[in-house]
């Protein structure tokens, strides 16, 4: 069975930075991707991910107004495992 599509909103994009806002209903996923750039993530609700990378899938817990950074390069699908809608704010680092 398909997942359905978590909604992504771009919120600025110049120099410095590519701001976007994800949503999530119940079980959707943002669909297999990998970043070009060094990015963080910065909860707006409460989250439970599903991260599903090529090694495996691991389960993550994260509060609203958490952060967390990643270096660019790895593969990965950000699903929502939890039985309530969720968002996050991702902040794409440029040079």
């Amino acid at each position: 069975m398909a997942r359905p599509q978590a909604t992504s909103t771009l919120l600025v994009d110049d120099g410095r930075v590519r701001v976007t806002r994800w949503d999530f209903a119940p079980g959707a996923e943002t669909g297999w991707h990998r970043h070009g750039l060094d990015y963080l993530v910065v909860p707006m609700t409460d989250c439970a991910f599903l991260l599903e990378e090529k090694d495996g899938a691991r389960e993550i817990d994260i509060g609203t107004g958490a952060a967390y950074r990643r270096d660019c390069g790895v593969e990965h699908n950000v699903v929502n495992r939890g039985a309530e809608a969720m968002a996050f704010v991702e902040v794409e680092l440029k040079g």
